[in-house]
């Protein structure tokens, strides 16, 4: 069967929008159980301005702070040439560039033109180069935008293009706002790795219309292997009405394992450490496996 990657943001794209600061040590304590549950990367923060995020205030110190394993890849989100040399002199693994699509959105974002973002991305990447730093691209509004609506899969195509002349190694198609369908996802995802069949395309879905988990299946479908997810099912846009959180981790390992595809992952200590975030963060989180058990979990009559 075959062999999929998971890929957890929650340490980042889960953790930005939070109302509260959650501890530099208990970020450094989830990351640290995401490694050991065998997880493939983990986005463990972004050097971003803290006025901008200020959850993310202690990237240095996350990153400096976390246990490495081998065989796991500890990415780091960067805006600009400043965060890049942040992100490398804390031992980063890949840097994680985002541009949107959607004109408006990108606007909204980072107040910036599309052009403009990908005119700074050339110093980051002229920064980067020789150092051994992976560099993945990711688009956001791959598959929709709540401002302008429809987007169209030849302007995501040009991007994945100039992503790769820029030297990305890699490409990451988000869904930011839970606008992907089924159909629309297969067409896309095997569009481009008909044209590009050896790109390592990860695809980065929310679940905010409950369609999270049906387009990944639809992605499989049509090749893709690397999926972004949120342990607890945390996070979402903040520059984007209505968005909720990321399709959750626990959720996809357990749905992909049921079905099984090999993945590298233990899910019961995925399950433990989101039992824990809900515990640390107060409040309830949206996955499901937690609340209702395993599909293979018993009770008595």
């Amino acid at each position: 069967m075959k062999r999929i990657y998971i890929q957890d943001v929650m340490a980042r794209d889960g953790l930005q929008i939070e109302d509260q600061f959650m501890p530099t040590e208990k970020k450094i304590d989830f990351v640290n159980r995401l490694s050991d549950a065998g997880v493939d990367k983990i986005e463990v923060t972004s050097f971003v301005s803290p006025k901008a995020v200020p959850n993310l205030q202690d990237a240095a110190d996350v990153m400096t702070g976390i246990k490495r394993h081998k065989d796991v890849v500890y990415a780091a989100l960067v805006p600009n040439v400043k965060g890049a040399e942040r992100a490398a002199a804390c031992g980063t693994d890949e840097i994680n560039l985002v541009v949107s699509v959607s004109e408006t959105h990108n606007q909204k974002n980072v107040r910036r033109s599309v052009h403009e973002s990908f005119a700074g991305f050339q110093d980051v990447a002229k920064y980067l180069s020789g150092t051994g730093i992976r560099i993945n691209g990711s688009l956001a509004t791959s598959f929709g935008c709540p401002f302008e609506g429809k987007v169209r899969d030849e302007k995501v195509l040009r991007l994945v293009d100039d992503y790769l002349k820029l030297g990305a190694d890699s490409i990451t198609l988000a869904d930011t706002t839970g606008m992907a369908t089924p159909k629309q996802v297969n067409r896309l995802t095997t569009e481009i790795l008909n044209r590009w069949p050896e790109l390592p395309l990860t695809l980065h879905f929310h679940n905010t219309r409950g369609m999270g988990f049906a387009n990944v299946m639809e992605a499989i479908r049509a090749g893709a292997v690397r999926f972004d997810a949120s342990l607890g099912g945390l996070g979402g846009c903040p520059f984007a009405p209505g968005a909720t959180g990321n399709i959750c981790t626990e959720d996809l390992v357990h749905m992909l394992a049921f079905m099984d595809y090999h993945m590298n992952v233990d899910l019961d200590q995925l399950l433990s450490a989101s039992k824990e975030l809900e515990t640390v963060l107060g409040h309830e989180i949206p996955g499901q496996v937690i609340k209702a058990g395993k599909i293979n979990d018993l009770h008595a009559v």
